[in-house]
């Protein structure tokens, strides 16, 4: 079972990683003016994964192919360490995810970083999806069946 903390820095590193691109610059830029700097101990790095799947879920698992990552790790003033990997190539996107996410574990800044960037990062995914939803219920098309009475 995970522990609170762990799940919470889960989430914060969820919504990291899922927020649009150009809004997590944003957030981050607006947050790092009063944050301290961090030195970089790793990367950032791009690599590869593999990605497996199941049929169904439950099948005997298969490689499905590669898929490009990014990953990075700093290290603050006080010794906290903060990591990211991201999907894709984005070299200072990950170095900006491992900041947040070592700002993210020292009780002194945590409360700003939730509010000022995790939360408004979850609702920019959450308005991004709800677009998309929107915009896929629009080109819906309802199929029916007519039943003609004289077919029996």
């Amino acid at each position: 079972m995970q522990s609170d903390d762990t799940s919470r820095r889960k989430r914060a590193l969820d919504a990291i990683a899922l927020c649009p691109p150009d809004r997590f610059d944003q957030l981050y830029e607006a947050l790092s003016a009063d944050m301290p700097c961090a030195q970089t101990l790793r990367g950032p790095e791009i690599g590869s994964v593999m990605l497996r799947g199941r049929i169904g879920g439950a099948g005997a698992a298969f490689n499905l192919g590669e898929a490009s990552v990014t990953r990075a790790s700093v290290r603050l003033a006080d010794g906290t360490v903060g990591h990211s990997m991201l999907l894709g190539r984005h070299a200072e996107r990950s170095t900006r995810a491992a900041h947040v996410d070592a700002l993210w574990q020292t009780h002194a800044y945590r409360e700003a970083v939730e509010a000022r960037l995790i939360d408004p990062a979850i609702d920019a995914r959450r308005a991004l999806v709800r677009n998309e939803r929107s915009e896929a219920e629009a080109t819906r098309v309802d199929f029916f069946t007519m039943v003609r009475g004289d077919d029996e």
